[in-house]
C-alpha cells in the first residue's frame, strides 16, 4: 500500500467523521429545523455555485433534466428536515441510530425501483434491523418520536440516493449539487407557511440567528456539505466504491462518539439502546460483505 493510498483511506474516514458531526451542529445551531435547512441549502447552494464558476464548469442542464433534478432536491430537503427534526426532539445518538437503517433502505428501494430481484440476505438483514429497533423501543420509548422522525429520513436518504445514482450518468456532481441544494432550499422556503400554521400551532417562523448560529450555519454548509462533496468525488476517482461505502457505514459510529464527547451526560443512553444499536450497526456493516461476497460468487460460476 503506497503513501498515497493511506493518505486516500485516512482523508475518506476524515469526510465520515465530518458527516458524522452533522446531527451534533444541527443541535449547537438553535434555528428549527426548516429554518435550519433552507439555510443550509440556500448557503451550499451558492457555495457550490461559486467553485462551479471558479473552475469554470458547465451549469447549464436541459430543462426535462432539471425537473427531474429539482424533484431529488424535495426529497433531500425533507430527508434533512426530519434528520435535524429528529435530532431536536431526541438527542444525536437517538437520530443517528435510526439513520443506520440507510442503506438497508436502499437494498429493498433500489432493486423495486430498478425491478431487480431482492437478495435473500437483504431480507435476513432487514429483519435483524428490525430486531435492533424492537430492542431501542422497548426500552426508550420516551424517544420514539426520534427514532421515528429518524427512519423517515433514512428511507428517504435512501430514495434520493437511488435516483441520484441514475442522474450522475447524465451530469456531474456539481451540477447535481448546485440544483439539488437550490430546489431544496426553495421547497423549505415555500413549505414553511404549511408547517408553521398545521405542524408547528400557528408559532412564526423564526429567521434570526442567535449566538454562535452563524459560525456552526458556516461548518455545517461550507465543510460539511460543500467541502466533503468536493472531496469525496475527488476521491472516487482512487478509492473503489465498495470501500467508500463501508466506510460511510461507520458515520453513526463517530457520530455517537463525538455526540457523547460533546454533549456527556445529555447524549448517554441505557445499555439496552446501546445493544439495539450495536445490532443495527453489525447488520449494515456486513451487507456490503455480503453483497461483495455475492457478486464474487456469481462472477466464479459465469467465468466455470
Amino acid at each position: 500500500m503506497n503513501s498515497q493510498t493511506v493518505k486516500d483511506y485516512l482523508l475518506l474516514h476524515f469526510i465520515v467523521l465530518i458527516w458524522g458531526f452533522t446531527s451534533i451542529l444541527g443541535l449547537l445551531i438553535s434555528l428549527p429545523a426548516l429554518e435550519l435547512v433552507f439555510y443550509r441549502t440556500l448557503i451550499a447552494a451558492v457555495g457550490v455555485g461559486l467553485v462551479m464558476v471558479w473552475r469554470k464548469k458547465n451549469i447549464l442542464v436541459p430543462p426535462a433534466e432539471l425537473i427531474k433534478i429539482a424533484g431529488v432536491g424535495v426529497l433531500i430537503s425533507l430527508h434533512w428536515i426530519f434528520f435535524f427534526w429528529s435530532a431536536k426532539v431526541s438527542t444525536a445518538s437517538v437520530c443517528l441510530a435510526g439513520m443506520a437503517t440507510t442503506s438497508l433502505w436502499t437494498a429493498f428501494v433500489d432493486p423495486i425501483i430498478n425491478r431487480t430481484k431482492i437478495k435473500w440476505y437483504e431480507v435476513a438483514l432487514g429483519l435483524l434491523v428490525i430486531s435492533g429497533l424492537v430492542v431501542i423501543f422497548q426500552f426508550e420509548s420516551g424517544y420514539w418520536l426520534g427514532l421515528s422522525l429518524a427512519l423517515l429520513s433514512a428511507f428517504l436518504s435512501a430514495l434520493f440516493s437511488v435516483f441520484n445514482a441514475k442522474l450522475t450518468f447524465r451530469h456531474t456532481p456539481y451540477q447535481i449539487t448546485l440544483f439539488e441544494m437550490a430546489a431544496a432550499s426553495l421547497f423549505a422556503l415555500f413549505f414553511m407557511p404549511i408547517y408553521s400554521e398545521f405542524l408547528n400551532d400557528g408559532a412564526p417562523i423564526q429567521w434570526e440567528w442567535k449566538g454562535l448560529d452563524w459560525v456552526w450555519m458556516l461548518v455545517l454548509s461550507g465543510i460539511c456539505t460543500v467541502y466533503a462533496f468536493s472531496v469525496s468525488v475527488e476521491l472516487m476517482k482512487r478509492v473503489s466504491v465498495f470501500t467508500i461505502n463501508l466506510t460511510i457505514n461507520l458515520e453513526p459510529v463517530y457520530g455517537i462518539l463525538l455526540a457523547v464527547m460533546v454533549f456527556g451526560e445529555k447524549e448517554k443512553m441505557t445499555p439496552q439502546f446501546y445493544l439495539g444499536t450495536l445490532i443495527i450497526l453489525f447488520s449494515v456493516l456486513i451487507y456490503p460483505v455480503l453483497n461483495y461476497w455475492n457478486k464474487r460468487r456469481k462472477a466464479i460460476r459465469i467465468i466455470n
